[in-house]
């Protein structure tokens, strides 16, 4: 992913060189991961590019309203999550997943869902199901963290989380499994 394009513009926004270089280095840290989220939302390569760069300019015009820095990545996530949401509403288009969003290498591990209707059956879930599906078992995330990105309550993740499963289970057709819920 190029990001250099959207830091470009973050030398725009006053804020201090400290900070800055630390955001900066975050951004190219984690950018996979964060275009990755943008492409699950909108299922094409430039409007996922869009999203993060719209995403890194929020952040970055309101970096020194952050309270507490240990929050930071919390913080951009839920900047993330709500521009992509955002900008569906915008669009007003849903697309099932594409088999080349599951198939993104990142930090040497691959996982394989070709053979899987889960593209579809993920990309068919409401938003506020899918956005907790993408950001446990695509970001591995954990509930706490899930739900502060959200601003929900814990129980309200966990929830939707294993409502979500049913119906991904269902439409998948493990009927056995559905049992053990």
């Amino acid at each position: 992913m190029r990001c250099t394009s959207v830091l470009g513009k973050v030398k725009q926004v006053r804020i201090s060189k400290k900070t800055q270089n630390e955001f900066e280095e975050y951004i190219k840290k984690n950018e996979e991961k964060f275009y990755r989220i943008g492409y699950s939302y909108t299922k094409n390569a430039d409007d996922a590019l869009d999203i993060v760069q719209e995403a890194v300019l929020k952040a970055m015009s309101s970096i020194e309203t952050l309270k507490t820095p240990d929050y930071f990545n919390t913080w951009f996530y839920r900047i993330l999550v709500n521009t992509a949401l955002d900008f569906l509403r915008k669009k007003k288009r849903v697309f099932p997943a594409e088999e080349e969003f599951f198939s993104v290498n990142v930090e040497g591990r691959t996982d394989d869902y070709s053979d899987m209707d889960l593209q579809k059956v993920l990309g068919d879930l409401p938003e506020n199901y899918k956005t907790i599906i993408i950001l446990r078992f695509f970001e591995d995330l954990k509930i706490q963290e899930i739900a502060k990105i959200l601003n929900l309550n814990e129980n309200t993740v966990k929830t939707r989380l294993y409502k979500s499963l049913k119906i991904l289970r269902i439409k998948l057709g493990d009927e056995e499994d559905i049992n053990e819920l």
